[in-house]
């Protein structure tokens, strides 16, 4: 009689024990992927630096989410804002030995101020997490 009871315990728990499990994954994933971005923009704004001698940083900005609105991924997206006396070509040339510029996750654009903007995105680890929803 106490199997019984033990298994009728075991399988009434069960599903709360496996929804907490979810939710912990789901927890553990986001702060991962968070990391992640910080550890990427980090890089970027390493790399910029040894890459421009001029440069002069305006903003850093990063995010962890979904970018497109369609789907259930998670991208790192760093963005940074800087001026330097380069143009965009030669910004690519000594950016090249580091990232591989695709219009499209990797940019580097000119803005009106005269500042330049660079763009990233990389997947992240956990793509399937809860943010891209």
């Amino acid at each position: 009689m106490k199997w019984f009871k033990r298994i009728g315990m075991a399988i009434l728990f069960l599903p709360f024990i496996l929804i907490l499990g979810v939710i912990v994954f789901e927890i553990v994933g986001m702060s991962v992927n968070h990391a992640a971005t910080d550890r990427q923009t980090k890089k970027l704004q390493a790399d910029l630096t040894e890459g421009i001698s001029d440069l002069e940083i305006i903003n850093v900005n990063s995010e962890t989410g979904n970018s497109s609105g369609t789907g259930n991924h998670v991208e790192c997206m760093s963005t940074i804002i800087f001026s330097t006396e380069m143009n965009e070509s030669e910004i690519e040339e000594a950016m090249a030995a580091y990232y591989d510029f695709d219009n499209e996750y990797c940019i580097i654009r000119k803005e009106e101020n005269g500042t330049f903007s660079i763009y990233l995105a990389t997947t992240a680890p956990f793509p399937d997490n809860i943010e891209g929803h």
